[in-house]
């Protein structure tokens, strides 16, 4: 049955409000329990078990762990519930397999619980008054303990007062009593003497040293008699828990019963510095080995680390094997851990939360559309969603909520996650949440500490979560939760120690330094590192206003190798100009972002886009060149030459960083125009900045000479590949299996194969564009209509891109297909295509070309004869080979027509 949600009922005026605490799923930390717990009694109940062994290592202990506000006393209470009641147990949560009494006793270890040392072991006894006898050994000691520490001071008393008698009534008092009647009529004492409860322990040490016939009921337990003689203090009283471990042990086997403690609310049993608590706590675990503990808290138990020896009694992997961490236990090769991350909900289940929690006649009150906007801003953080169920009973007082009024960050979210933080780590928790990502050096470096202990201390909080080793970045593995990450950005801070936004600025100059520092001192070659520093430090320089440092000489770095991995979002704005932009960071973070998307977006969007960057006049000189050229550059791949010409050409002049590569793009330029032979005198003198061989490919697969122009390109990839240049590597394989595709579809295979590979993991659209226009050159002359539909998805996709050479290109593609059919009808429709595309005279060749393959005379009308290398008749006649060579090929090898795999 559903608890009711108090404080929403008492929020609101309205009868009709139902509102429960829902407890939503959980079903992993359910199972992981159930085989925890079916493990431990499958150990205590073995015949080799032995209560009295203080040596052996314990497994008596399961964690769940989780950040605060993840639902880890709802879990709790709900574990109490179903174990001791399966009418309590949610109809998802399977039922045990095992049929041994249990005894759940939750403890709730929060300071506001005011809950001692003294009271917990007093819970548990009291818990254990359900045998219904008295339990010799310990309530003797527990007598001598109270009487000695508490004089004046009745036990009974003291638990009436402290609400524990409230749980069992009187049971408990009278069981001690009854213990210590017995042992004073086994002993044989007085009456006087038998309620005296020194008198009795003095009598019943003797009798054990003795080993008396009177007292062989618990002459069994060979280390009561010290504990009697210890001095009755709080550290005695923490080795009481093995006689309760003991007397648990004699009960006969109908009786018999595995108790099952929960310790919630761990985190408040003092710090990490101060472990006196803890320590007596783990004490009482280790000498109740056939008890289970199900501990709950923010943090990992740090009992198997060695390092705490001398803070703890029982330290290591050897001592709590299950309780490694999952690095340490997969380096021992040990089975998993039984520390739980406790993960937070899913879309689904906050959802289920969400419609369970508030409802009226049978109808969730909280509408999806409201939902979902819940969901997604929580993170699964289901404190989150207590909040924002709060916030719309509030609102709902005055008026409808909208789902606008929960696009929020809840404050007190901070509160409740630095709450057990020491100073130290909320200063670093503060200072990495400006970051993506991070590791400890750089935590401590972007907090301005000189040392480091603060930083690892808080990578071991549950709401410092880590990537996957697969997905990890170069600047560390760790990351906040994001939930938590904005709401300390932006939230209203009320905590003591918040930051001004002087202090917010100060962190943020100390964070972009040591992210620049990061780069400095890594390897040319680490493109992740590259994307990682400039990804985070753009972002601080945009929203920060800081100066650009680093980051001009990291942007060079990240456009040298054509690799374009997305890097930070430009700033949210209806309609992006000049005036928009107000600070050098700004107008960097545009230009690097339009290159990023013109990958996906239409040309014409990019040079509006560089056009802005340009005319704010914000960036230094090196930098404004570079948005002009790619500016010019898009021009160019737009089809308007002489607008790119006209920014390029001064470029080229001026000697500048981008010099060589204007030179480049004044060759495409002169081989667009068909001035074959000034591209290639342009190119012999540019050397590989000017990428000298990959010009040469392109000039001479326009000739027909595909075999030359392949090894131009491969010429160039080699030299790509010993200069760590991986994207130009991958745009020269991509134009060699173009070239190869024309000669040998077999070849053409093996080289698309490779293209593919080497575009594993870069955003090049139009070089993936390249290797799906080789494929359809590859298939040419397939029969069937798979060419006719797989051309027509690729007209699609290259106008969505606007690249006029990947337009004609297409086209002649498929003029060689249907050249290859001899289908002169559909030569005519590509012709007139080309005609269309090339009607400013960029590329005009084409259509020789298309001639050229079908062995056809060249219109008599042209306006402005193409210079072909060594003349018309040569050209055409090797690109008429490629066609009647195809054509044999076909009636060679039918079998193997087709597109390639992974192509169709």
């Amino acid at each position: 049955m559903a608890r009711p949600d108090l404080r929403a009922l008492f929020s609101s005026n309205d009868r009709g409000l139902d509102a429960d605490e829902a407890f939503t799923s959980r079903q992993a930390e359910w199972s992981t329990l159930m085989a925890a717990l079916g493990a431990h009694i499958q150990r205590v109940t073995a015949p080799g078990f032995n209560v009295d062994d203080v040596e052996a290592p314990r497994t008596n202990v399961l964690v769940f762990h989780g950040t605060g506000g993840i639902g880890k006393t709802a879990l709790s209470q709900k574990i109490e519930l179903a174990l001791a009641s399966g009418e309590d147990r949610p109809t998802h949560w399977s039922e045990p397999a095992f049929h041994e009494r249990l005894l759940p006793v939750r403890i709730d270890l929060a300071r506001s619980a005011g809950m001692d040392f003294e009271r917990v072991v007093l819970t548990i006894r009291l818990a254990l008054t359900r045998l219904g006898r008295p339990l010799p050994a310990f309530d003797v000691a527990l007598r001598r303990y109270w009487e000695q520490t508490h004089p004046g001071e009745p036990l009974e008393e003291y638990m009436r007062r402290g609400g524990l008698v409230s749980q069992v009534g009187q049971t408990l008092p009278q069981q001690l009593q009854s213990a210590l009647a017995d042992v004073a009529g086994a002993l044989a004492l007085p009456g006087t003497l038998g309620s005296v409860v020194g008198e009795v322990t003095r009598a019943l040490v003797c009798a054990l040293r003795e080993r008396r016939q009177t007292v062989r009921a618990l002459a069994g337990c060979s280390r009561l008699a010290y504990l009697l003689e210890a001095e009755s203090d709080l550290d005695t009283l923490s080795y009481y828990p093995h006689l309760l471990a003991w007397e648990l042990a004699q009960q006969p086997a109908t009786a018999r019963i595995v108790p099952v403690i929960l310790l919630d609310t761990f985190e408040d049993i003092g710090d990490r510095i101060h472990r006196d608590f803890e320590r007596l706590l783990q004490r009482l675990v280790w000498l109740m080995p056939n008890a289970f503990f199900v501990i709950t808290g923010r943090n990992r138990l740090q009992w198997a680390d060695e390092a705490l020896q001398g803070q703890l009694d029982f330290t290591g992997p050897a001592a709590w094997p299950t309780l490694m961490s999952p690095s340490a236990a997969s380096s021992r090769s040990t089975r998993d851990t039984q520390q739980v991350l406790v993960k937070f909900f899913s879309p689904e289940d906050c959802h289920a939360y969400l419609i369970r929690r508030l409802s009226r006649d049978g109808q969730p009150l909280i509408n999806a559309a409201i939902r979902q906007v819940i969901t997604t801003r929580s993170d699964g953080l289901p404190l989150f969603l207590d909040l924002a169920v709060q916030r719309f009973i509030a609102i709902r007082r005055v008026r409808e909520p909208q789902p606008a009024d929960f696009d929020v960050a809840f404050p007190a979210l901070i509160a409740r996650t630095v709450r057990d933080l020491t100073p130290d780590e909320r200063h670093v928790l503060r200072s990495v949440a400006l970051l993506d990502s991070f590791d400890v050096a750089l935590a401590t470096k972007a907090a301005g500490m000189t040392h480091e202990a603060a930083a690892l201390r808080l990578v071991e909080r549950p709401f410092v979560l880590e990537y996957p080793h697969s997905t990890a970045t170069a600047l560390g593995p760790h990351h906040l939760h994001g939930v938590i990450r904005s709401t300390i950005r932006t939230a209203d801070d009320q905590t003591d120690d918040r930051w001004s936004q002087g202090d917010w600025e100060q962190a943020a100059g100390r964070a972009f330094e040591a992210l620049g520092e990061r780069w400095r001192t890594g390897t040319a070659q680490d493109r992740r590192l590259l994307v990682g520093c400039l990804r985070q430090g753009l972002r601080l320089a945009r929203d920060f206003q800081l100066d650009l440092d680093w980051l001009a000489d990291a942007a060079w770095d990240y456009v040298s190798d054509s690799v374009w991995e997305p890097l930070a979002a430009p700033p949210t704005v209806p309609e992006l100009t000049a005036s928009t932009l107000q600070t050098r960071a700004d107008a960097l973070v545009e230009m690097l972002s339009a290159l990023t998307r013109r990958r996906h977006e239409h040309r014409e969007h990019t040079v509006a886009r560089l056009t802005a960057v340009a005319d704010t006049g914000l960036l230094p000189t090196e930098l404004h060149e570079m948005a002009l050229y790619y500016r010019a550059k898009a021009e160019r791949d737009l089809g308007c030459s002489a607008a790119a010409r006209e920014i390029m050409q001064p470029i080229a002049d001026g000697g500048g960083r981008l010099a060589s590569a204007a030179g480049r793009q004044l060759a495409h330029l002169a081989r667009s125009a068909g001035d074959f032979s000034a591209a290639l005198a342009t190119a012999s003198i540019l050397g590989w900045p000017g990428r000298q061989h990959r010009i040469e490919g392109d000039v001479l697969w326009a000739q027909g000479d595909m075999l030359h122009a392949a090894a131009a390109y491969e010429a160039h990839r080699i030299k790509a590949e010993q200069l760590g240049f991986p994207g130009e590597r991958a745009i020269a394989q991509a134009h060699r299996a173009w070239a190869m595709a024309f000669t040998d579809p077999g070849i053409a295979d093996t080289e698309l194969d490779r293209a593919r590979q080497l575009l594993t993991g870069h955003d090049e659209r139009a070089t993936t564009l390249t290797t799906q226009i080789a494929a359809l050159v590859r298939a040419a002359g397939t029969r069937g209509t798979d060419i006719e539909t797989y051309a027509q998805r690729l007209r699609t996709q290259v106008d969505s891109v606007g690249i006029s050479a990947a337009q004609t290109s297409l086209e002649l593609a498929i003029a060689f297909h249907h050249a290859v059919c001899g289908n002169h009808s559909k030569l005519d429709t590509v012709f007139a295509r080309l005609q269309e595309l090339t009607r400013d005279g960029d590329y005009a060749y084409y259509t020789d070309i298309v001639f050229f393959m079908a062995d056809l005379p060249l219109p008599s009308c042209r306006p402005c004869p193409t210079l072909w290398l060594d003349g018309e008749i040569n050209t055409r006649a090797r690109w008429r080979s490629l066609v009647t060579t195809r054509r044999i090929w076909h009636r060679a090898s039918p079998i193997r027509a087709g597109l390639p795999a992974g192509f169709n």
